[in-house]
């Protein structure tokens, strides 16, 4: 049995911290996606603050070690929502920020799906919506085998939990006792045709991984400090593995892309509406600062 990863408690400077650089990879992926005229917007704001508290405080990782072997794994299955992904592992240092401008163009490390090979710290190529799960479990399975110390997290949109791969991972993960694995569920309530419910529901989503021998935690997907314990206290469980459900706002912090399906696969238009998008950002929560950035 591995040692626990000692993810240090919160303090609320660096909560602050945490909160501003959140913002700000939130007007990234803005500048990116409307640079790029295509891409997925409700998503990469919506997982911001997840992607933020794994790099910055959870996630055991040197951006000038990429390939270090005793690294945590991140697999990230909803690959649509890679602005979030390249935005923070630019602001990590894993690569230049000014090549977050050349999104989706030609000859870019930045596809619209990850590619594994393209770009440093990515971990797993994404596309066809559910396969992450099985490739986190293939990776935390090699990893118990060998007695390796990393902990694997798998990113999954709601939206994939509709395909069976996933549920074939499941049973997989829940046989194999894969403690070292957690899985991150983006509950955000929308895909591409409009709100999971109404297409296919998923719910009761608790009771659904339960069946699979999972422990399940739910956080507010905003909620830095949530997420943060929640990872910590998946790392104290070996009896299971665990799935944190991050109860998230489809394109938080713009007005008029919260909860609206259509910002699924959408971009702002043209400078006025990302003009627009980032006034939207610089009021959240009416506390957001400069400081320590």
């Amino acid at each position: 049995m591995p040692p626990v990863r000692d993810i240090k408690l919160l303090t609320e400077k660096k909560l602050l911290v945490l909160e501003n650089k959140a913002q700000e990879i939130r007007a990234d992926i803005l500048k990116m996606l409307e640079h790029a005229g295509s891409g997925h917007s409700a998503g990469s704001l919506g997982m911001a603050d997840v992607f933020t508290a794994l790099y910055y405080h959870v996630l055991v990782h040197d951006p000038k070690h990429p390939n270090d072997k005793n690294r945590d794994r991140l697999i990230l299955s909803c690959g649509h929502i890679a602005p979030v992904h390249y935005t923070t592992l630019a602001h990590a240092g894993y690569f230049p920020k000014t090549e977050l401008q050349t999104l989706r163009k030609f000859g870019s490390r930045l596809q619209g799906h990850p590619e594994l090979g393209k770009l440093p710290g990515i971990e797993n190529t994404s596309g066809p919506l559910g396969d992450g799960s099985s490739q986190a479990v293939g990776m935390a399975y090699v990893a118990k085998q060998e007695k390796l110390p990393f902990h694997t997290y798998c990113i999954m949109s709601d939206g994939e939990l509709q395909a069976g791969i996933t549920w074939e991972a499941a049973l997989f993960a829940g046989r194999n006792v894969l403690h070292n694995m957690t899985w991150i569920v983006d509950r955000n309530n929308i895909q591409i045709d409009g709100y999971t419910e109404d297409i296919m529901p998923i719910e009761p989503l608790v009771q659904k991984f339960e069946a699979f021998n999972f422990h399940v935690i739910e956080v507010d997907g905003h909620n830095i400090r949530e997420i943060v314990e929640a990872c910590a206290y998946a790392q104290s469980i070996f009896e299971q593995p665990t799935v944190i459900i991050a109860h998230t706002t489809p394109g938080k912090g713009v007005d008029f892309m919260e909860f609206e399906p259509i910002w699924h696969g959408k971009t702002p238009k043209d400078k006025a509406e990302l003009n627009r998008a980032l006034k939207a950002l610089r009021t959240l929560n009416n506390k957001i600062t400069t400081e320590g950035n």
